[in-house]
């Protein structure tokens, strides 16, 4: 294996589309390096010019310290796994994935050596006289990759490698080795979020699901994504405060890692985010301090065994940003349509992970307990985080500037 280094990498196509805008990011050797973002946020064209399938408009790209932007495809030692498979259909899966080796003149006993080894790791040593025509989707893209695993390149390049997998299969090529974020959460030693061609946040799957850099981040990473919504900030009692709709939550003097980075949101509507997991049925947490409670009503409780996913509605704002707008359009239309419709009507939609005991219902009302020293703060207009996390502080290398 060896390192990879995009130096400020940019591609431009001849319209002026703006595919990826100064990528700058650097893999280890052996570093396991996970692409994620929506739709066209460009991983496939930094992928393509990684392979030299695409030409590199300015920036460098560096190769085990030899930059490449000018070497063809075929010197640079790649191997690349698509989504489509890209099989040789006239060769068995024993011929597809020795090809490589062979055109690499490697010896008969290795290549069978090689082949036979990685078939057994990805389950193929039943089908390997098969064409792949013969083999269902999950078959051909374990093929796939499989005869990329067997040159033993200097770097593996793989878009959506699992996508055609079932799900028991899934998980067991994440332990023996992507726009599903949870390979990207189970798989990556590090993860880079992009958005519109422009790099995002890269860190370990743990601290960017815990420590979003901004609002793109905070709602792209998690399933069901954080809880974010509109706050003022204030003083009570000489405590801060967020107000959120008419109701009022005081905030953990732990809240932040520099409280003093929010008082300069004091009088301000600033972004509030709360993940799932952070949010508690009130009636079987009778610890909790009357003053980290918001009262809504339930608009719906999916049971899912080992917890309830609960749709509370309260009065107050969701966060309506470029950012949130464009991860909600991304998913359904139909879902942006809704959270403006309730922004206009204040109507706040939060979603909650109870305990199996809460007796939250449809159509009745609950009491919420919002772990505060849990909650992110995001500047509204630049979206960018507030402060530091008192638990998962970011690091300098986390946080950069913005994009999808």
């Amino acid at each position: 294996m060896a390192s990879v280094t995009f130096d400020a990498v940019s591609k431009v196509y001849d319209n002026g589309f703006r595919a990826v805008d100064e990528l700058s990011l650097e893999i280890e050797d052996g570093e396991f390096m996970v692409l994620v973002g929506p739709s066209g946020c460009g991983k496939t064209t930094a992928l393509r010019m990684l392979a030299g399938l695409e030409e590199i408009s300015s920036g460098e790209l560096v190769i085990a310290n030899e930059v490449v932007n000018d070497v063809p495809p075929q010197k640079r030692d790649i191997a690349m796994v698509f989504q489509n498979y890209a099989l040789y259909p006239h060769l068995s899966v024993y011929d597809n994935m020795a090809y490589g080796l062979k055109v690499q003149r490697v010896p008969k006993e290795e290549i069978r050596r090689r082949v036979y080894e990685i078939a057994g790791v990805i389950g193929l040593e039943e089908v390997l006289d098969r064409k792949p025509k013969a083999l269902s989707g999950g078959q051909r893209q374990r093929v796939a990759m499989g005869r990329a695993i067997v040159r033993r390149p200097k770097v593996f390049l793989m878009d959506e490698p699992l996508s055609n997998l079932d799900a028991k299969l899934r998980v067991q090529m994440r332990s023996e080795v992507a726009h599903d974020q949870v390979e990207a959460m189970t798989m990556g030693d590090r993860v880079a979020l992009m958005r519109r061609g422009v790099l995002q946040q890269v860190d370990t799957p743990l601290r960017l699901y815990t420590a979003p850099a901004n609002l793109f981040v905070a709602s792209f990473i998690g399933s069901p994504s954080m809880n974010l919504f509109e706050a003022v900030l204030d003083r009570a009692d000489g405590r801060l405060v967020a107000r959120v709709g008419e109701q009022v939550l005081a905030l953990a003097p732990d809240a932040l890692a520099e409280p003093a980075e929010l008082e300069r949101y004091v009088g301000r509507t600033i972004g509030l985010g709360v993940r799932p997991e952070h949010i508690e049925d009130a009636a079987i947490v009778p610890d909790s301090p009357d003053g980290r409670r918001l009262r809504g009503s339930v608009r719906a409780v999916e049971a899912l065994g080992s917890e309830l996913v609960a749709h509370v509605e309260l009065s107050g704002r969701p966060v309506l940003t470029d950012e949130v707008k464009e991860i909600a359009a991304d998913l359904d239309d139909t879902v942006i349509q809704g959270l403006e419709s309730e922004a206009v009507e204040a109507k706040l939609p939060i979603v909650a992970r109870f305990d199996v005991a809460s007796r939250a219902r449809t159509g009745g009302t609950v009491e919420i307990a919002i772990e505060t020293p849990r909650i992110h703060f995001f500047d509204l207009h630049s979206g960018l985080a507030v402060g530091g996390h008192p638990v998962d502080q970011r690091t300098d290398t986390a946080t950069l500037e913005l994009r999808r």
